[in-house]
Order: C-alpha cells, then structure tokens, then sequence
C-alpha cells in the first residue's frame, strides 16, 4: 500500500528554500568562475559540504558505515551525482549564461523518465510521457538552435550542460536500485569520498595557495559548498521523508524560472522571447509526463 503523504506548512517552506537554493546556485557557478576554474569549483563544493554534512550527521548520532559495499556505493553515487555534473555544469557556464544553464537543466526529470522505463520496475512510458518528452526536447532544441545554425560559438557549453543532466538521471536510476543507507549518511558519505577522489588532484593541479581570489567569487563559492550543497541535501531529505518524492517533484517546474530570472535580474544575462518560449515547452512536457493513464 503506497504511503499517504500530507505535506505541511514546514514542507512548502523547506520546498521553497530548495527551489531558491537550487535556482540561484547556476548565478553563483557564473560568479565563482571569475576567480575559480571548474575543477576549483567541485572540489570546493564537495569539500565544504563534506564538512557540514559529517558534522550534522555526528550531531544527529548517526556513524558512517564500515563495509566496504557501502562506500563502493557512495563512490558510484558522487562519480555520478556530484564529481561529474558539478564539473560538466561549471565547465559549460564558462560559455552559457546562468539563466540557460538552468533552462537546460529542467531537462534532467525527463531523461530521468526515460532511463526508468528501461531500468526501474512499474515505470513504463505512456503516451503523455512521451508526449511530455517531444515537448521537452523541442524546448532544448529551441534553446540551443542559434549554436547548432552557427550564431552563437555556445553549443559545446550547453551539450556538457545536457550531459550533466543526463549525469543526475543515471543517478537518481543507481539510487533506486543501489542498496540504501540512512540518507543523511549517505549524503555525508557520497561527499566525504568524493572529496578524497577530486581534492588532491585540484590541489597538485591548479597549487591553489598560490592563487589571487576575488572576495566575491570566493564568497559565491563559499556559499555553493554551504547553501546548493550541504544546507540543500539535508532538506531534500527531510522533505522526501515527511512529504514524499512526488511532492519534491513541483521544483522541477519553477527552478528553471528561478534560474533564468535571477540571472536577468542580478547578473544582467538578456532576457530573450525564444528561451522564454523554450521554458514554457520543456515545463509543459514536465507537467505532460505527470498525467496518469486511464486503465
């Protein structure tokens, strides 16, 4: 019997403290890249919230796990949920604006879509998925046009941005199939050894101590390991836990407008009728693929 969730005022608040977490991190990505290279930038994040997150996790009385599964697990889950999307997203923004980068990304639930009816038991496509999927695509084909006709110079940023998305798909697919731990421990685990993967090479790669920083920039990339990272993990569990994945699901249709805004508003990124249009597409097809099928 499914669990019957009723989300409170606590979760709508927490629901919007994600979409504003989640939304603006593509502003502060465009703003850390003045000073930090992308490799700079996931180490960094993952470092940070490693921190955060252990701490919170030893606050609560919770221990990481000792078998070896269990961080052959967490390794595969930061390879795919953190090292590679983290980097694929600031090596992209160096070529594409915040506002587009958060456009793009509304593709992940529908790829996610996808690679469920091929790897998840009870998640086969109907036609409204399909549909929603069409409608999704044609919003990203709008979005990257000018590059593929040759306008714009852009199209590598927003393909390694697609590919990110793609990245969070397969994730979320090893998630469900992977064996599961506390999810608080596993977030404090997938960050702890994700570290161990990307800092060193950051470290004997860029000397970083040997760096100038923008106070900006490092304040922006401060506040991505501490708000995006580690604040952000720890409320979409504890929403998941007391509302359900279903109700999660409402940010993928206002993070992409969120993103796109604040980048117009803040860092002065041009607001154009075609992104707009492409928006409203991929939205669509999000909420297309949530219509249930009469049996």
């Amino acid at each position: 019997m499914a669990h019957k969730y009723t989300p409170t005022l606590k979760d709508w608040f927490s629901l919007l403290l994600l979409i504003l977490l989640w939304g603006t991190s593509f502003m502060f990505t465009a703003v850390s890249l003045q000073s930090f290279s992308p490799l700079a930038i996931v180490s960094l994040r993952v470092l940070i919230a490693a921190i955060i997150l252990t701490l919170f996790m030893y606050a609560k009385g919770w221990r990481l796990p000792k078998e070896p599964l269990a961080w052959g697990v967490f390794l595969l889950l930061g390879i795919m949920g953190n090292l590679l999307p983290f980097f694929l997203i600031s090596t992209g923004q160096k070529d594409v604006s915040s506002g587009i980068t958060g456009l793009l990304m509304a593709f992940m639930p529908l790829a996610t879509m996808i690679l469920a009816h091929y790897f998840v038991l009870g998640e086969s496509l109907n036609r409204f998925k399909v549909l929603g999927f069409v409608l999704g695509i044609s919003g990203v084909v709008i979005v990257l046009w000018p590059s593929l006709a040759g306008a714009h110079s852009n199209l590598l940023g927003g393909l390694l941005i697609l590919l990110a998305t793609l990245s969070y798909a397969v994730n979320a697919i090893l998630a469900r199939r992977l064996p599961s731990f506390n999810p608080v421990v596993t977030a404090a685990g997938v960050m702890i050894i994700s570290s161990m993967v990307i800092v060193p090479l950051w470290l004997w790669q860029e000397l970083p101590w040997q760096q100038s920083y923008f106070l900006k920039a490092s304040l922006s990339m401060l506040w991505l390991g501490v708000g995006p990272t580690a604040l952000a993990t720890i409320l979409l569990f504890a929403v998941i836990g007391t509302a359900g994945p279903t109700f999660l699901s409402y940010i993928n249709y206002v993070i992409p407008v969120v993103a796109y805004f604040t980048g117009a508003l803040l860092l002065g990124e041009v607001i154009e009728w075609r992104s707009l249009g492409a928006m409203l597409l991929i939205i669509l097809g999000i909420a297309l693929t949530r219509k249930r099928v009469a049996d």
